[in-house]
């Protein structure tokens, strides 16, 4: 079912997207060489506590932590370990959620750890681009083909992968709410948004197939081909003449 937000879950929104941003940010300065990935889980869980929310991925479908952390060839849903050491040249994907009196925000960002090769630095800043590229077209009534085609055409032209196994979503009270909002589509097809839908956008790019298969442990999901991957996310509200970023 689709939700419409009133004027007070949007803000109640906003506070729960202000906290996955500042999270992340707190994150970016963190992701460093050494540092393990369940040292960037216990960051995440103490701030967004101290925040008064709570980590809305912790639990969430039986996952054990925070946060997802996603390493190189690592597309979504890596699980934070001690035994997992960030490397200088790797790129991490890293996804965050909170729930605020009872609503949720939803970001993920990639970052590079010191120097990275070119061909890593160039997919992420395009997986971030083409998320933009997807959203400067919104505003109530367009269509979700639209948006998806947008964001398609633009990383495909650079020669990417779009991962079509995994797709953004409605968010809301619930993490994961109607509608499935793909990084893929036929311009002038789908449902349109309407105003004051919050949804999360998420373009998942490869820098080469977009086929992926889930790994033995039931929730990393990685590259065929085994070639980096990088995320990007924002929950967006739907305006009438454009959209706002809740989690920038």
């Amino acid at each position: 079912m689709i939700t419409i937000k009133s004027a007070h879950e949007i803000e109640l929104m906003r506070k729960a997207n202000q906290i996955v941003r500042d999270t992340l940010a707190l994150l970016e300065e963190n992701v460093k060489e050494g540092v393990t990935t369940a040292r960037l889980d216990r960051l995440a869980r103490e701030y967004i506590t101290r925040c008064g929310a709570v980590p809305s991925f912790l639990g969430y479908n039986g996952f054990p932590a925070s946060i997802c952390t996603s390493i190189n060839e690592q597309v979504v849903h890596g699980i934070p370990s001690e035994k997992v050491f960030v490397k200088e040249g790797d790129i991490v994907s890293v996804d965050c959620g909170s729930i605020y009196k009872g609503y949720n925000g939803d970001a993920a960002r990639t970052f590079a750890v010191g120097k990275v090769s070119e061909e890593k630095s160039k997919l992420i800043e395009a997986t971030k681009q083409s998320f933009f590229e997807g959203v400067k077209i919104l505003k109530e009534g367009v269509r979700l083909g639209d948006l998806g085609h947008a964001i398609q055409t633009y990383a495909e032209s650079l020669g990417y992968g779009v991962v079509r196994a995994l797709v953004g979503h409605g968010i809301g009270k619930n993490m994961h709410e109607d509608p499935e909002v793909p990084n893929y589509g036929k311009a002038g097809h789908g449902m349109r948004l309407r105003k004051n839908m919050t949804i999360a956008i998420e373009p998942m790019i490869n820098m080469g197939t977009y086929d992926v298969y889930m790994l033995e442990d039931g929730w990393t999901v990685v590259t065929a081909d085994g070639l980096p991957s990088a995320h990007y996310e924002n929950t967006v509200l739907i305006k009438e003449d454009g959209v706002e970023i809740l989690s920038l």
